[in-house]
């Protein structure tokens, strides 16, 4: 039910837009759709989180500031703006969505549904 696209090679303090485009017609049932990242070797980590109905928006430390999630409600979709890129924000980055509680929207396994994940690189 999730499509996540735009991933590729930028160098640093450049930017890149991913989308996830959700379907199956359950977007508004969703309540969050949230972009995770897992580097080589490391953990799937969140970075943020947007609620479909009320377009609020929450973010890791890490790319508070740098990232912004927007959603496009007639397109389904739901875009990360990554600005200010630094080599460590490298990793596949994963869309993810569910029907959260706030209280949870940093947990990974607390989302039911998962795109397949696009590879960023941030590399001169």
């Amino acid at each position: 039910q999730l499509q996540a696209s735009g991933g590729g090679l930028v160098q640093p303090g450049g930017s890149l837009r991913l989308s996830c485009t959700t379907s199956g017609g359950t977007t508004s049932s969703l309540r969050y759709v949230g972009w995770f990242r897992q580097a080589p070797g490391k953990e799937r980590e969140f970075v943020g989180t947007i609620n479909w109905s009320s377009r609020h928006t929450y973010y890791s430390d890490s790319v508070k500031g740098r990232f912004t999630i927007s959603r496009d409600n007639a397109k389904s979709t739901v875009y990360l703006q990554m600005d200010s890129l630094k080599p460590e924000d490298t990793a596949v980055y994963y869309c993810a969505a569910g029907p959260l509680i706030l209280s949870s929207i940093r947990e990974s396994r607390r989302y039911t549904y998962w795109g397949q994940g696009t590879q960023v690189t941030v590399s001169s």
